[in-house]
C-alpha cells in the first residue's frame, strides 16, 4: 500500500499503528495468510505531502478545519479479489486510518484506489511473479476457494481473448494457463 497523507495528519505513533492495521488489512486481503510469506508481501509505504499540495475541484482543500487527508493506493494481483474482497479492503483501510488518526470515518478525506496489477507485471529481483506463486507463497491452498475463483476468472479471460483473436503470447494469464489461448 502506498499511503500519502497531508502533513500533520499523522504523528509517529499514528504511523506505527496505521502500518500495523494496514498490514492486517493486507493479510486479510491475502485470504488470512498470516504466515511469514504472507507478511513478506505486506508492504506499507508512507509519503507525507505539504498541506497546500492537495487540491480538489481546483481549490486547495487542506485547511485547519477539515479532517485528515489521505490517498491510499492498494496494489493487488489481477484476478485475486472479487467484489466482496475489494469492499472489505475499502472498509479496512478507512477504519485503519480513522483509528490511527482518532477521527471518525465520516470526517476523513480519504480516497482509496485498488490497482490490479496485470498478470506478468508483478516482479521481484528481476523476475516475474505470477498470481499463483504469490498465492502459494502466502499460504493459500492450491485447491482452496481463493485460487479456484482466480482460475475461473483467468479461464474466462483466456476464452474471451481467444474468441477475440488476441495473439497467443499476449501475456496476462498465469503460467499454468498460458496455453489456454492455443486451444481451439
Amino acid at each position: 500500500m502506498d499511503v500519502r497523507y497531508a502533513s500533520g495528519s499523522l504523528d509517529r505513533a499514528g504511523k506505527a499503528l496505521l502500518a500495523e492495521r494496514l498490514t492486517e488489512v493486507l493479510i486479510q486481503m491475502e485470504g488470512g495468510a498470516n504466515t511469514e510469506g504472507g507478511r513478506a508481501f505486506a508492504w506499507v509505504c508512507f509519503s507525507e505531502f505539504a498541506m497546500d499540495d492537495l487540491w480538489i475541484a481546483g481549490r486547495c482543500n487542506v485547511t485547519s478545519g477539515a479532517g485528515p487527508a489521505f490517498l491510499v493506493h492498494v496494489s493487488v494481483p489481477e484476478g485475486y479479489m472479487n467484489r466482496v474482497h475489494k469492499n472489505e479492503v475499502h472498509a479496512g483501510v478507512a477504519s485503519s486510518v480513522a483509528e490511527a488518526t482518532h477521527t471518525a470515518v465520516s470526517e476523513l478525506r480519504l480516497l482509496t484506489i485498488i490497482d490490479e496489477v496485470t498478470e506478468g507485471n508483478w516482479g521481484s529481483r528481476g523476475l516475474p511473479i505470477s498470481l499463483e506463486s504469490i498465492a502459494l507463497a502466502v499460504g493459500q491452498p492450491e485447491d482452496g476457494p481463493r485460487l479456484e475463483w482466480s482460475r475461473a476468472y483467468f479461464a474466462a479471460k483466456a476464452c474471451a481473448a481467444a474468441m477475440a483473436g488476441f495473439p497467443v503470447d499476449m501475456g496476462g494469464l498465469p503460467p499454468s494457463m498460458s496455453r489456454e489461448m492455443e486451444k481451439p
